[in-house]
């Protein structure tokens, strides 16, 4: 193999970049990664904020998430993001007529699906009978195949209904879990994805839906961490570096192009969004590269309030009869001094408020904080702000699947990587970091080296 053979270059540092780095290191690559900011991590990331260390948005996963949980280890960072011992999940109704009503999704240990059984039959927010089909519904999805193509053309919400799950079963337990995950309601998902949400999540082991996020600041883990890891591994890593294009050489190799120097390999890596790749790559690369423009995205809002006081006693809960969403308590993780407390709402499929201006978030959400927490009609605002990501995830829309690229071209030595590919799971860290490794694999396969892939169901 030649010097040029055993270059690669990785375009993109977000987490699909930089495990694709690691990974294509580690079989012993030498390889470069270009990133155009100034810090790893892609869009969950952290930045200053006066004495706050903020995450950009609110990110969590499960521990089903095995790629993700691999790339915690691998950066020797899973201890800083660890996962609940068992499935606990509050979720406040404040618009029923009888008042506030707090129920619960917990497992037990009994096996799947009798583990979300007794959590099932108590929940407040449903009716007996809509308990009853959620249980019917659920025995039916396990029975989908989430990779057969026909599921990508319906609609998750037209596939419940025949079901038999009401508007409120979809609004107070599908979408309460599927607007997390998906960044869309039931009526805008494909069934795939959908049917891979929650067969993985709910229906495939007693655990896999326990929830894990990070007791630091994401950057601490994506960047910091992150950062440390390429370095030891090998990987020449370069910040603020836009690349400007990406062509074939005459003896069939790659030159990438950014604006201060060329840089020559046998593979490419194109881990940057959709739209990003398309304007990369090379033509014939793929048979119909329009494709890409054809994904849609999706946005997420994150409104945060730092209080004076403490007004939250729980690490997180869900809302239900609000435009809240999902709330968490951020002030340990983001350095708050002086005993007050900040929490992050997460708001996905934000389409309605990611363009509207502070002020008006600001009126719209702080009275609805205090309808969910009494505790917060005495408190202090010191704080208000919001973070908005127009194009957070590609949008989970019936027919998506069609659209999404596998990590192979059609061009030897480039490849491609990002939550937006052909993973099997929605717009995801877990997604981020699978596209990785499929990449690096791919590549590694392609030049005769055999290496064991860390996720022995994706190998």
């Amino acid at each position: 193999m030649s010097a040029i053979e055993q270059r690669a270059v990785v375009i993109g540092g977000g987490l699909a970049g930089v495990t694709a780095a690691l990974e294509l290191a580690d079989a012993g690559m030498r390889v470069t990664l270009l990133e155009g900011r100034p810090r790893l991590g892609g869009l969950a990331f952290s930045f200053k904020r006066g004495e706050l260390t903020v995450d950009n948005g609110q990110h969590v996963y499960l521990r089903c998430c095995t790629a993700y949980r691999w790339f915690l280890d691998r950066v020797e960072g899973a201890h800083l993001a660890p996962v609940q011992d068992r499935l606990d999940v509050p979720v406040l109704d404040v618009a029923h007529p009888a008042g506030p009503r707090l129920g619960r999704l917990r497992r037990s240990a009994l096996p799947v699906p009798l583990h979300l059984a007794g959590s099932l039959a108590r929940y407040p927010h449903l009716s007996l009978a809509e308990r009853a089909s959620v249980g019917r519904a659920a025995l039916a999805l396990r029975r989908l195949d989430p990779a057969d193509p026909a599921l990508d053309g319906v609609d998750f919400a037209t596939w419940l209904g025949r079901q038999g799950q009401s508007p409120r079963t979809i609004e107070a337990l599908w979408d309460l879990v599927g607007i997390a995950t998906l960044n869309a309601t039931a009526g805008h998902s494909s069934l795939g994805l959908a049917a891979m949400v929650f067969k993985t999540g709910l229906l495939s082991e007693n655990g896999a839906a326990d929830i894990g996020w990070a007791t630091v600041p994401l950057g601490d883990l994506h960047d910091t961490l992150a950062r440390k890891q390429l370095d030891s591994a090998g990987v020449r890593t370069e910040l603020r570096t836009r690349v400007t294009g990406v062509s074939r050489t005459p003896e069939g190799n790659w030159r990438v192009d950014t604006e201060g120097e060329s840089l020559d390999a046998g593979t490419v890596v194109l881990a940057v969004p959709q739209r990003e790749a398309h304007g990369l790559l090379p033509s014939g690369a793929l048979a119909d590269p329009d494709k890409l423009l054809d994904i849609g995205t999706a946005p997420i809002l994150n409104v945060h309030v730092v209080y004076d006081r403490k007004v939250l006693r729980q690490p997180f809960f869900a809302a239900l009869g609000s435009p809240v969403q999902w709330v968490f308590d951020r002030t340990d993780a983001s350095g708050l001094p002086d005993g007050g407390q900040y929490l992050a709402l997460s708001q996905s499929a934000a389409q309605d408020d990611i363009d509207e201006p502070v002020s008006a978030l600001r009126a719209k959400y702080l009275p609805e904080l205090e309808r969910l927490l009494p505790a917060a009609r005495g408190a202090k605002v010191r704080d208000f702000f919001v973070t908005r990501e127009r194009t957070a995830t590609f949008a989970p829309t019936p027919g998506v699947g069609r659209l999404r690229p596998g990590a192979r071209t059609d061009t030897p030595g480039l490849y491609l990587a990002g939550a937006w590919t052909a993973t099997g799971w929605p717009a995801t860290m877990e997604g981020a970091v699978r596209s990785g490794l499929s990449a690096a694999h791919a590549a590694l396969a392609a030049l005769g080296r055999h290496r064991e892939h860390p996720l022995q169901e994706a190998a």
